[in-house]
């Protein structure tokens, strides 16, 4: 099997540019894997720069500063190895998704996805495609093997539906998950119909915005609820400060992490003190653009799956993935609504385009039964 025998989807990043700032270095504290063919290098130039990197299954990785921060070969926000860089940072901002095929993904948390400058996207990502076949060939074997086994359990349980029906539903209906009245109702009827359609829906009347906060903030705080600078998201701003937002209960707290690898603290807030707020006209262009983009991708369709999976069977297909896709959107106006309590970015189209983001690179990184490569 080679490039010629597989599906490739390059539909997310085709008429888009990708450039790489150099103020930036945020894929820089994502700890890269180094593959067999990589280790050489590293061994004979770098040794203490290989560790094993933390996880259910460790793998050989670049160390990072003082176990939590950038990468050890950033410098000044410059790789120092630029040309003997892993696969993975080549890759960057690209995702390779392997389900029953492969979908080119765009990791919208990097600021250089949005300047409308630097390379052609659809030719870099053809170039990557071809560069990992070898790994896709392998990666699709199983992923293939895995939805074919997902599929036969859902028509054995009876929640079966067609995901580009659902699909073309959302793209239809699109402006409902934009509208809290809308995404109310999508959502209450996600959890009581046993099988759930769009079509002929109502909004709320009644809408109960502090439901649809604790929707938002629940998924939001799940995220963010870690110690541990490696497992929480990370904002990168317009002034390239590196922003790391961690939970307790009561509590988050807003840190920014310097070029050392130092946490220095920011600010803290309540949760329960931060309020929704509701994009204007312009933001919700911008998110439902947004919206698009997610329904497009294999990879959220991959993580609904494993939610059916770990639920047992439960739901139905359809409310399964309009119910999720509802609450992603109440977990990135919530994400909006607290960088604006703590930043001011206000609810307009530059707003949620922060929030996309400070939410993208926690989108992606959301367990699903494919993999990426």
């Amino acid at each position: 099997m080679s490039v010629a025998d597989y599906e490739v989807d390059y539909s997310e990043v085709t008429g888009r540019k990708v450039e790489c700032p150099s103020e930036c270095g945020m894929c820089c504290l994502c700890q890269p894997e180094v593959l067999p063919e990589e280790r050489a290098f590293f061994r004979t130039n770098h040794p203490d720069a290989l560790v094993k990197a933390k996880g259910p299954e460790p793998y050989f990785a670049l160390a990072l500063k003082k176990g939590c921060g950038s990468c050890v070969f950033l410098d000044g926000r410059r790789c120092k190895v630029y040309d003997h860089r892993t696969a993975y940072c080549r890759q960057f901002p690209f995702h390779l998704y392997a389900s029953d095929r492969i979908k080119v993904e765009l990791d919208l948390s990097c600021r250089g996805a949005w300047t409308g400058a630097g390379v052609d996207a659809l030719a870099e990502a053809k170039d990557i495609v071809a560069r990992a076949d070898r790994r896709i060939v392998s990666a699709l074997e199983e992923s293939t093997a895995v939805y074919r086994e997902f599929y036969a359990n859902c028509r054995e349980a009876g929640v079966m539906a067609v995901p580009s029906g659902l699909r073309m539903s959302v793209s239809e209906n699109l402006s409902m998950f934009t509208d809290l009245a809308y995404l109310s109702r999508i959502m209450d009827m996600a959890q009581i119909e046993p099988l759930m359609s769009l079509a002929g829906i109502q909004p709320e009347r009644n809408l109960d915005i502090p439901s649809l906060e604790e929707a938002g903030r629940d998924s939001a705080l799940e995220s963010m609820s870690s110690s541990d600078p490696l497992s929480v998201p990370v904002y990168c701003d317009p002034q390239w400060n590196w922003n790391m937002f961690m939970a307790t209960e009561d509590r988050i707290v807003w840190n920014v992490m310097d070029d050392d690898g130092d946490l220095h603290m920011k600010g803290e807030a309540d949760p329960m003190d931060i309020r929704l707020r509701i994009p204007d006209a312009a933001g919700r262009h911008v998110l439902s653009e947004y919206i698009q983009t997610l329904n497009g991708r294999d990879s959220f369709m991959g993580s609904v799956f494993a939610l059916m999976d770990e639920n047992g069977y439960e739901d139905d297909m359809s409310n399964a993935y309009y119910g999720c896709l509802s609450v992603t959107v109440m977990d990135l106006l919530w994400r909006m609504s607290m960088l604006d309590h703590f930043m001011g970015i206000g609810c307009g189209a530059d707003a949620v385009r922060e929030a996309i983001i400070f939410y993208d690179m926690d989108r992606l990184d959301a367990p699903t039964i494919g993999a990426f490569v």
